[in-house]
């Protein structure tokens, strides 16, 4: 499946939340990931996710798509970090 993934932390969570999302993710801009992943891998993100999170607090948004041709994405501006390269 193809996600797309945002999050809002607090001070002292974001660079462990950041850290983390890059182990499953491709980085594009702040707080915001993207890319193919296994809904197992999934579930062990989020699983690890909720341990970083203060969930009174913090927020974590997933947009689940079947695959990233369904999606049509369009930058406008500087595109922070593209994933055309990859193979």
């Amino acid at each position: 499946m193809y996600v797309i993934l945002v999050y809002d932390m607090g001070e002292k969570r974001v660079g462990k939340m950041l850290k983390h999302c890059r182990k499953y993710l491709n980085w594009i801009q702040n707080s915001v990931f993207e890319g193919e992943i296994t809904e197992v891998k999934l579930k062990e993100m989020l699983y690890d996710a909720k341990k970083i999170m203060n969930e009174d607090e913090d927020s974590l948004i997933i947009f689940k798509s079947r695959n990233e041709r369904w999606l049509d994405k369009e930058v406008i501006g500087q595109e922070r970090m593209s994933t055309d390269n990859f193979l």
